[in-house]
């Protein structure tokens, strides 16, 4: 059995935001050589997540406002854990949205269906943050 290792790093400009990350998934598949087996892509940061719906932006517009609804950012002393930082919010939009997804790797690509795709969800930005996907398989 094979097994690989990557890590993809993401500094976004502003505090949330969505980045499409499939094609750099299935690049590591490409360069680990699994033909069949599983990825594990996980977000490395408890203020960003990774999940798999649909890309279309009308829906990425209702994950946010959801999103706000369930754990607005602000005021921030709503929040016991803004006692030293102000992202206790984003903590919360981790939870709801996940840490990470697996996937089945046919025949060399995502086995996915028609509309599927996989998502990087920063909650807490303007730094450098990290992904991990690891596979195993053969």
């Amino acid at each position: 059995m094979k097994h690989y290792r990557k890590e993809l790093s993401f500094n976004l400009s502003h505090r949330r935001g969505l980045v499409n990350i499939t094609s750099e998934v299935q690049k590591a598949i490409d360069e680990s050589g699994i033909r069949e087996g599983l990825v594990l892509i996980n977000a490395m940061h408890i203020t960003a997540s990774v999940f798999i719906n649909d890309d279309e932006s009308g829906l990425h517009h209702d994950f946010e406002v959801w999103l706000e609804g369930l754990a607005p950012e602000k005021p921030y002393d709503r929040y016991r854990h803004n006692g030293y930082e102000d992202n206790a919010d984003a903590h919360l939009k981790r939870t709801i949205m996940g840490r990470e997804a697996v996937c089945a790797i046919t025949d060399g690509k995502l086995d996915f269906g028609t509309w599927e795709q996989i998502f990087y969800y920063e909650f807490d930005g303007k730094r450098t943050k990290r992904v991990l996907i690891k596979m195993i398989g053969e």
